[in-house]
């Protein structure tokens, strides 16, 4: 009838009312959000969060580059910066500092007042380093409209660089350990992760609460054998300890380079990762970002959280426990401690 075909036109004009005032409010709100972002991002004091992890992420990928060019050279250019913890000695190359310099002139270039801490510490000019991508389409697809809680006091941020985690296996021409990784810190916290394989072609990246696109298997002990990952260069020391201490099977695995030991642990293959002397804190904060992301942990081996603000000591001194278990395994970190 005309009346119920009236009825009809006036609740779908309705609903087509609310659609449009809903979408309008969207909208604006949007728009108010990135106003503010805008007129905060002129004053330098605040940081637009899924810009820095884009830019993190491109970054990672643009060290990643120079490492992999380097590699093609004749001369890397190996110097020795002393020796580590272990007595082995430390290297550094070209591909190092090239890395370095991409990434942390590409940080400046985009937030001048952004606190950087690269394991290299070669002056870099930001004025003339091209910008990085804020706005990755990774990023885009889990992240959606912006948040308050997408913004944070650059004050309160810290970026740990290690522009070639595993130099010496670098030289070695062992280069499944070689990584590239970037973390951001936000009081101290490690919020968001990037580690970089630039001899796999892949990327991994997480930002905790948010998104992330990690590998989740958690490795299964066969008749309760236990996998163990550790530095290449202190292996009998921790395969001692740690079968001193611990019954039944215990494999211990040798590895080099923080980032990969600790993707050994997110993909499975391993169940801890244990480092038992000195080892700085640009080699684990992108790790521990990532393992809170999927709620595991890396602590010392004390089971104390470590801090990665600008004023705390570069280095943690007291041991690292990682793994895929949200309080570690406190059985196991009490016989170690």
């Amino acid at each position: 009838s005309k009346k119920t075909y009236s009825m009809q036109l006036s609740s779908s004009r309705f609903r087509v009312l609310v659609i449009i005032a809903i979408s309008l409010l969207a909208f604006l709100f949007i728009l108010q959000v990135y106003a503010r972002y805008e007129h905060r991002n002129e004053n330098r004091n605040v940081v637009f969060l899924p810009a820095l992890l884009s830019a993190a992420i491109d970054l990672a990928e643009t060290g990643g580059d120079e490492v992999k060019i380097v590699h093609l050279e004749k001369d890397i250019g190996v110097k020795s910066k002393g020796e580590t913890a272990e007595g082995a000695q430390e290297f550094v190359t070209q591909a190092d500092r090239r890395s370095h310099m991409k990434i942390v002139a590409g940080l400046k270039q985009a937030w001048p007042n952004l606190n950087v801490i690269s394991e290299e510490r070669d002056k870099v000019n930001s004025q003339d380093a091209a910008y990085p991508n804020m706005d990755r389409s990774e990023v885009r697809r889990f992240k959606g409209s912006p948040l308050e809680t997408d913004f944070a006091a650059i004050q309160d941020l810290t970026v740990w660089v290690d522009p070639l985690d595993a130099t010496q296996e670098y030289t070695e021409n062992l280069l499944q350990y070689v990584t590239v990784m970037v973390c951001v810190a936000d009081k101290g916290t490690p919020i968001m992760g990037v580690v970089h394989q630039p001899f796999k072609g892949k990327t991994y990246y997480a930002w905790v609460g948010n998104g992330n696109n990690l590998p989740t298997h958690v490795h299964q002990s066969d008749g309760g054998d236990i996998k163990i990952i550790v530095s290449r260069s202190h292996a009998g020391d921790v395969e001692a300890l740690v079968k001193s201490k611990i019954q039944g099977d215990v494999q211990v695995i040798q590895a080099g380079g923080a980032g990969y030991k600790t993707l050994q642990v997110l993909e499975g293959e391993v169940d801890y990762y244990i480092h038992v002397t000195k080892i700085k804190k640009w080699d684990i904060c992108a790790p521990n970002a990532m393992l809170s992301a999927l709620h595991g942990s890396m602590t010392t081996l004390q089971g104390e959280s470590i801090g990665y603000s600008g004023e705390d000591d570069p280095a943690n001194n007291d041991g690292l426990f990682a793994s895929l278990q949200e309080r570690g395994n406190p059985e196991l970190l009490k016989a170690l401690s």
